[in-house]
C-alpha cells in the first residue's frame, strides 16, 4: 500500500505563486508514475500535469502550460507542483496520484491518491 501525503496549499492572491508537494510511502518511488488532479468547487476532477517515472516524459494540460512546473525528487520520495501566475479559476482541491510503471496518464486510472489539498486564488 502506498500513502501519498499533499501538502503546499493555501490561500493566495490572484498572480501569486505555490508550491505543492506529495510525499509518496514507498521505497520504489522512482518507479512511479505521479499526476496531479484538481477538483474545483462543484466541478469534476481533472488532470493538471503529469510526470513519468522516467523523469523525462511530463505532460501538462492546457490552461496551466507556462505557468505550472511538475517535477520529482526520487532520493525524497516526492513530486511537486509549483504554481505561478495563479488565477482564480485554478481554485479547487488539488489531489496527487501514482501509478506503478506509468510514463504520463491523463486519466484518472492511478493506483494510489492522496487526500488533497485546498488551493484558494482570491481576485
Amino acid at each position: 500500500q502506498v500513502q501519498l501525503v499533499e501538502s503546499g496549499g493555501g490561500l493566495v492572491q490572484s498572480g501569486g505563486s505555490l508550491r505543492l508537494s506529495c510525499v509518496a510511502s514507498v521505497r520504489t518511488f522512482a518507479a512511479y508514475g505521479i499526476g496531479w488532479f484538481r477538483q474545483p468547487p462543484g466541478k469534476e476532477r481533472e488532470f493538471v500535469a503529469g510526470i513519468g517515472w522516467t523523469n523525462s516524459t511530463t505532460s501538462y494540460t492546457d490552461s496551466v502550460k507556462g505557468r505550472f512546473t511538475i517535477s520529482r525528487d526520487n532520493a525524497k520520495n516526492t513530486a511537486y507542483l509549483l504554481m505561478n501566475s495563479l488565477k482564480p479559476e485554478d481554485t479547487a482541491v488539488y489531489y496527487c496520484a501514482a501509478g506503478l510503471g506509468i510514463r504520463v496518464r491523463t486519466s484518472p486510472n492511478y493506483d494510489y491518491w492522496g487526500q488533497g489539498t485546498q488551493v484558494t486564488v482570491s481576485s
